[in-house]
């Protein structure tokens, strides 16, 4: 059964990484992504996130059933409030059978995470602030 989760705790790597393993799986992805420092010629002090929880775990939910239906185990959590640089803000994990599973899934999941799931990003760069990508 997926694993969903949207809080402002700090994500931690180790215990999600832990709900994929099991016997029947034989590969492993995970992404995780963190604050960086540049994007480009913009430097971000910080990043602050929210979501409307109520929808954001709906979409949550529809991005992971059909994929579990297929016979993979999804876990994903994306963190909210305040974070500094190096913060994991978001992990995506899935265990399947074989690792090309594994490896389109999880790329399609956090791919379909950014533009579909109402969580929005307020970054404070050094220069400004900005909302979304």
């Amino acid at each position: 059964m997926y694993y969903l989760s949207i809080s402002d705790s700090p994500i931690d790597v180790n215990a999600l990484y832990q709900k994929l393993k099991d016997p029947q799986y034989g590969g492993i992805v995970t992404f995780i992504g963190t604050v960086r420092q540049w994007t480009g010629n913009i430097e971000t002090r910080f990043i602050d996130y929210s979501a409307y929880h109520p929808m954001a775990e709906r979409q949550l939910e529809k991005l992971a059933a059909p994929i579990e239906a297929k016979g993979a185990r999804v876990v994903i959590a994306h963190r909210t409030g305040h974070l500094e640089l190096t913060d994991e803000a978001v992990f995506v994990g899935v265990a399947a059978a074989h690792r090309g599973d594994a490896f389109r899934w999880c790329e399609y999941l956090i791919d379909t995470l950014k533009k579909e799931v109402p969580i929005w990003k307020k970054e404070t760069d050094t220069d400004a602030v900005r909302w979304g990508d």
